[in-house]
C-alpha cells in the first residue's frame, strides 16, 4: 500500500473506533524498553504482592512481539467510562462520590466497577474493530488486549499520545481525567505512529496525599500491597490487621486519587450504556449488602467485574467495613446493635475467612 493509502486506512479505522463507543485512537511502535527499569524495580521490590502473574509474564511484558510475533504497530485506544448519571446533579461529580465515602453505613463501590465487566465490554468491541480491519486488509494478523494481555498498557498509551502517566501511575488525559478504560490492538500493518504528549501533573502531588493507606509511596510508585484496589480486589486472604480500619466503607475498589485529581474535573461522560450502574451500586447500604445470600450475590454481580471476586471475598471486604462502621463515633448505639445482630447472623454460614474479618469486627 501507498503512504496515502495507509492515512486513509487509519482515518477509516479511526471512524469505526468512535461509532464503537471509543472516544480516542493512536498509534505507536513496540519499543517499550524506557519502561523496563520501573517495572524491574517495583517488582524486585515486592510491590506487586501476591500479583504472582506480574513476576511470572514480566519477559511478554517487555516484548509486545511475544503476544504477536508479526506484530509492527500498536493501536491504542480509550473508552470512558464515567456514567452519564454522574452528569445530572448539578454539581462537581467528585463531591457526590466524596460524600459517601464520608458516609460510614454506605457501601463505596469504585466507580469503573458499578456496570458491566470492562474486560467484556472492551474485548468484544475491539474484536468487532479488528475484523473490520480485517475485511480491508488481505492476510491481516491482530490480537486484541485489554487488561488481561500482558502489555505494558500505559506505556503503550503514553508513547502514542493517547495519555501521560500521572503520579498515581494511572493514565492521564486533559478532556477525560483518568476515568477510561485502556485496550490496544497488536497489528501488522506499518502506520505512522502519533507523537507523545507532555505530562500536565506539573508539581501537583493531590493523589500522594489523599492516598488513605499511603500506597502511593512517590511520584509514579505505587506499593500495590498497601493499596485498598488491591486488597479488596486481587487479594484473596486475610487483610492484614493494620489495613483494616483505613479501608473505611469502600469495598471494591478505591477511587480517591482520582476522585482528588484536578484533571477529573473535565471527566467526560461515557455514552456506553454498559458502564451504567446497575443494582444500585452506586447508593446501596453496607448492612443492605451484607444481607446478600450467595445466590444474590451470583444474580446481582453476574456479567460485573465484581463477580470475578466471588463471594466469599466480596462479603469479607463488606465484614471490614461494617467492624470500621461499628468503630466511627457517630455511629448511633442503636445502630450499633443492629450491625452487630447483622454480623452475627451471617457468623458460620459463608466461609472461616469471612468468619475471621465478622470477629474483628465485633470486636469495636
Amino acid at each position: 500500500m501507498e503512504t496515502s493509502e495507509y492515512q486513509d486506512l487509519l482515518q477509516w479505522i479511526k471512524i469505526q473506533a468512535q461509532e464503537l463507543g471509543f472516544a480516542e485512537m493512536r498509534v505507536t511502535d513496540l519499543d517499550v524498553t524506557a519502561a523496563l527499569p520501573y517495572l524491574k524495580e517495583w517488582l524486585d521490590k515486592g510491590h506487586h504482592g501476591d500479583m504472582n502473574y506480574m513476576s511470572e509474564q514480566a519477559h511478554l511484558r517487555a516484548d509486545p512481539q511475544k503476544i504477536l510475533p508479526q506484530a509492527l504497530r500498536v493501536l491504542t485506544l480509550r473508552m470512558n467510562y464515567l456514567p452519564e448519571s454522574r452528569f445530572t446533579q448539578g454539581q462537581d461529580w467528585r463531591q457526590e462520590e466524596w460524600d459517601r465515602i464520608h458516609q460510614p453505613q454506605s457501601a463505596v463501590v469504585s466507580v469503573y466497577a458499578r456496570g458491566r465487566d470492562y474486560h467484556k465490554v472492551l474485548r468484544s468491541r475491539l474484536k468487532s474493530l479488528a475484523k473490520m480491519i480485517e475485511t480491508r486488509m488481505a492476510k491481516l494478523h491482530f490480537r486484541v488486549a485489554v487488561d488481561s494481555v500482558p502489555l505494558l498498557e500505559v506505556e503503550l498509551a503514553k508513547k502514542s499520545g493517547l495519555a501521560w502517566r500521572g503520579k498515581h501511575t494511572l493514565a492521564l488525559h486533559r478532556e477525560a481525567g483518568s476515568m477510561f478504560f485502556l485496550g490496544e490492538i497488536l497489528i501488522d500493518v506499518p502506520f505512522v505512529v502519533d507523537p507523545r504528549i507532555s505530562d500536565h501533573c506539573g508539581e501537583c502531588q493531590a493523589c500522594i496525599d489523599i492516598c488513605p493507606t499511603q500506597a502511593i509511596t512517590g511520584p509514579y510508585k505505587l506499593d500495590a500491597r498497601k493499596c485498598i484496589s488491591y486488597l479488596t480486589i486481587e487479594h484473596k486472604g486475610s487483610i492484614p490487621l493494620e489495613m483494616r480500619s483505613l479501608i473505611g466503607n469502600r469495598i471494591y475498589g478505591c477511587d480517591d486519587c482520582q476522585l482528588i485529581c484536578p484533571w477529573n474535573k473535565f471527566a467526560s461522560p461515557s455514552h456506553v450504556g454498559d458502564f451504567s450502574e446497575r443494582n444500585r451500586l452506586e447508593n446501596i447500604s453496607l448492612v443492605e449488602v451484607f444481607a446478600w445470600t450467595r445466590e444474590d450475590f451470583e444474580k446481582k454481580m453476574k456479567g460485573s467485574a465484581i463477580y470475578r471476586i466471588g463471594y466469599e471475598q466480596f462479603m469479607r471486604n463488606v465484614a471490614i467495613s461494617l467492624g470500621n462502621l461499628l468503630r466511627h463515633p457517630e455511629t448511633l448505639s442503636i445502630e450499633k446493635a443492629n450491625v452487630q445482630s447483622i454480623l452475627r447472623n451471617q457468623y458460620q454460614r459463608i466461609d472461616a475467612l469471612v468468619d475471621e474479618h465478622i470477629d474483628w469486627a465485633l470486636e469495636a
